[in-house]
């Protein structure tokens, strides 16, 4: 037990040489922009406001206006918010400097707030500068109720330090926190208040529309050949509930399956299994009904079909109705 607590330490100390604050460096090499973004135009339009602060920042300060110094960018798993976030550096032409809020968790207590400390300073050096923090949730629970961080000071202290930098900027600093999290419900409402996280920006699922652009984004980067008959309106009519992350996986998957079969091009019969293999997996070619099975399994999804059929005209842009049986419906989106 002592030489594994051994281990574990060292562990812990070989990972902290790796960076002063287990930050990953300055991304410049690779610039995304908001042209590289599709199917969240609500989140962009919000966001260029932060874009031309550090565009132009003397433009806001003479009038006395303070910029946001924190936007927190809340969404499901996939939406974009990291490729969000990058943007945001990219067209403002400012270094990028991302973590993972898990990272700030240490074996040691004070560890985590020392690299809170570090990450601030470096971006006050580098300022203009955007500090992107994921899963900021892991370290920023409410210390109140149900989610209260129960006996870790470690959390503590690291969340402490971090709503103590936010509160050091400057009203001229030009450093801007982006957080990320799918869990806004559970942060502490000490984050939230104004002159920390200022705004909150939803990202959700594309609607129809969004998705059709997100494919256009996919297929354009990849260069992918596609089919006469490969039509993305059908295609994204086909994925409600998508996100841009399902979508990216979709289009490699359908390239995946095209050159399986050493197609020339992809085919819309490609993106059809692959929609197919991303809601109920890979077929199970061995798995065979027998007599009352095939007719019970038959019976139920005819009635997805059924309800699908009648509840078409109520909820337009349902691809599938929680079965194997689906139908396309025009998104009204």
């Amino acid at each position: 037990m002592i030489i594994g607590c051994l281990q574990h330490t060292t562990g812990q100390l070989r990972n902290r040489k790796s960076g002063p604050s287990g930050t990953k460096s300055s991304e410049r090499g690779e610039t995304v922009t908001f042209a590289d973004i599709a199917g969240v135009d609500e989140a962009k339009e919000e966001l260029e406001e932060i874009v031309e602060f550090l565009r132009n920042p003397d433009r806001y300060t003479r009038l006395g206006a303070r910029p946001p110094r924190g936007v927190l960018l809340v969404g499901l798993p996939g939406t974009g918010k990291t490729l969000l976030a990058k943007a945001v550096a990219g067209e403002a032409d400012v270094p990028f400097i991302s973590c993972s809020a898990s990272e700030f968790v240490e074996l040691f207590v004070g560890m985590g707030a020392s690299r809170v400390r570090d990450l601030f300073a470096r971006a006050k050096r580098e300022a203009p500068s955007i500090i992107f923090i994921d899963e900021i949730d892991a370290v920023a629970k409410s210390r109140d109720g149900k989610f209260r961080m129960v006996s870790n000071d470690e959390r503590e202290q690291t969340l402490n330090q971090l709503l103590t930098e936010m509160d050091g900027f400057d009203s001229n600093s030009a450093v801007i926190v982006l957080g990320a999290t799918n869990r806004a419900d559970v942060l502490d409402p000490a984050l939230r208040r104004p002159g920390r996280f200022d705004r909150v920006v939803m990202v959700e699922a594309p609607d129809r529309v969004g998705r059709e652009a997100i494919l256009k984004v996919h297929v354009s980067k990849k260069e992918l050949p596609l089919a006469k008959d490969v039509g993305l309106g059908d295609i994204a009519s086909m994925t409600t509930g998508f996100t841009g992350a399902d979508l990216a996986n979709l289009v490699n998957e359908a390239a995946l399956l095209a050159g399986r079969q050493s197609k020339a091009v992809v085919e819309k019969i490609d993106f059809i299994h692959a929609v197919e293999r991303s809601i109920a997996g890979i077929e199970k070619k061995t798995a065979k009904l027998q007599g009352i099975e095939k007719a019970v399994v038959a019976r139920h999804e005819a009635g997805h079909a059924v309800v699908g059929t009648a509840v078409a005209k109520l909820l337009p842009g349902q691809p599938r109705v929680e079965g194997n049986a689906r139908a396309l419906f025009k998104d009204l989106k």
